[in-house]
């Protein structure tokens, strides 16, 4: 007799089998007795620890207060009342009477209003222990009436994720809570409220499509089992590594593996970034100043000169100006379509109390996932109310035949768009090589300002002397006629100004 499987279940990580229920309910009463107490801070250390919904919720919140939640009335009539359920699944009932002694919760998610880091917040925390932590359609009254109180005071939604999938013994009518869970997303997503999600072990089925994947912002626990498919529905011969916290962060599909014992600051800092609610609207918002030069003053005498500046080992990068810049920040990664770039850097950082959001490029060739990143950036800082300011520092989008196969076209595309949409301020600054289009995708329509070490050209002046078929010793005098040092740009309109140093 099957107790408590799922779509996305695995092994004993989804509760699929009675035996395994209890297995998992004997696991999570040892991490009660763990040293840290009921919250189960000190069990948390260790890196894939299952604690209880709640003892995850006392592990990252400062205080917390269970929310008033549907208790099932809300469903089609009778469909919960009768015997085993919607679909008469014989045994339903006592599965579930079982899951309620062992865990003491009434249903697989416990939703509470909590501060983390002094910010008022809805948490949404699985109990693994009751069912897999599988979505019904109680699971489903909760999520919802979270949300809706989540949209109705203008809160941010954490959520804490422990989950096999959808619930079997319900049917189809468990599988589409995913349905209205992702529509109570996309409502808060639409009123600019953040949702952060935290993967915890496992992660897996319709609550990783759902409430993990769609997150603004996601962290995971180290070794969590993260993935759509649970071990025991994915192909035997599939590489356990895809399937993993880690993997999923190679891939582009999570931010950051957060270590338990820092989970609740990283939380505090992110929530301190994104959880204040705004006021959308560039009448009203100030732009981010750009920042000073952090090279040596002075401007190049010729075009030459100017690329010869730029392309130093030396030069001031992308993580100068960032740490220069900001007080404190978090960071984003990948481009939820599979892929990360290392030479862009995203996220959000604090400056003199205000939040900026960012997007750097540092001085390579930018692939498709790094333009995929910005784009993202710049949509969720737009949504969020959040000003803007990007760094530009690349020789040029990457055009090997990779770099196509993943559609540096569309990629580029999108980037341009995001910007040219986006109805927050976006302040731009050229910090070294501005190379055609890939850098032009991420400066600022008429908010562009350039540092004195910095050039801007449709074409690397190489590339320029090659194309119009002139002697390599052309190159210089190619490099004056593109016109592409800083006060040339000036000159023609393309920036507003060169930044002095601090």
């Amino acid at each position: 007799m099957r107790s408590g499987g799922s779509s996305g279940a695995g092994d004993r990580e989804a509760g699929s089998g009675e035996a395994d229920d209890r297995h998992d309910g004997e696991g999570a009463a040892a991490l009660e007795g763990a040293p840290g107490g009921s919250a189960g801070v000190g069990a948390a250390t260790l890196p894939c620890a299952r604690l209880t919904a709640r003892q995850a919720i006392a592990a990252v919140a400062d205080t917390s207060s269970e929310a008033a939640v549907p208790d099932g009335r809300g469903a089609a009539p009778g469909a919960l009342s009768r015997p085993d359920g919607p679909l008469g699944w014989r045994g339903y009932d006592d599965a579930r009477a079982r899951a309620r002694e062992r865990t003491g919760e009434d249903e697989s998610v416990v939703t509470a209003l909590a501060t983390i880091g002094g910010r008022e917040t809805v948490v949404l925390s699985f109990e693994f222990r009751y069912l897999g932590g599988s979505l019904g359609e109680r699971t489903g009254d909760r999520l919802e009436a979270a949300y809706t109180h989540a949209r109705e005071h203008g809160l941010p939604v954490v959520s804490l994720i422990a989950t096999g999938g959808s619930r079997m013994q319900e049917g189809m009518r468990a599988l589409t809570q995913l349905q209205r869970v992702a529509r109570q997303s996309a409502l808060n997503r639409a009123a600019g409220l953040p949702q952060l999600a935290v993967l915890r072990d496992p992660t897996t089925g319709g609550g990783w499509a759902t409430l993990g994947a769609a997150a603004d912002v996601i962290l995971a626990l180290p070794g969590a089992q993260v993935g759509f498919a649970g071990s025991r529905v994915r192909p035997p011969d599939a590489d356990p590594a895809a399937y993993s916290a880690e993997g999923q962060l190679a891939s582009g599909h999570v931010d950051a593996v957060v270590p338990p014992d820092r989970l609740r600051a990283t939380l505090q800092r992110w929530l301190q970034l994104l959880g204040t609610p705004r006021v959308l609207g560039t009448g009203a918002m100030e732009p981010a100043p750009p920042p000073a030069a952090l090279g040596p003053p002075g401007l190049p005498e010729t075009g030459w000169g100017a690329v010869v500046r730029a392309r130093a080992s030396g030069r001031p990068r992308a993580e100068a100006y960032l740490r220069a810049y900001f007080d404190d920040r978090e960071e984003i990664s990948g481009d939820r379509c599979g892929g990360v770039d290392p030479g862009i850097r995203c996220g959000f950082g604090r400056r003199q109390g205000r939040t900026i959001a960012f997007a750097a490029q540092c001085g390579t060739a930018t692939r498709p996932a790094g333009f995929r990143t910005a784009a993202r950036l710049v949509r969720l800082a737009d949504r969020l109310g959040i000003p803007v300011l990007t760094l530009v520092d690349t020789p040029g989008a990457a055009n090997d035949a990779a770099a196509e196969r993943a559609g540096a076209g569309a990629a580029i595309a999108d980037t341009f768009a995001a910007l040219a949409t986006a109805r927050v301020p976006v302040t731009s600054l050229l910090i070294g090589e501005g190379g055609s289009g890939g850098a032009l995708a991420l400066a600022a329509p008429d908010r562009l300002w350039a540092t004195p070490d910095s050039y801007f050209s449709v074409i690397a002046p190489e590339l320029a002397a090659a194309i119009l078929k002139r002697d390599e010793t052309q190159v210089h005098e190619t490099a004056d006629q593109l016109r592409i040092r800083p006060q040339d740009l000036l000159g023609l309109g393309i920036i507003r100004g060169i930044v002095p140093p601090a």
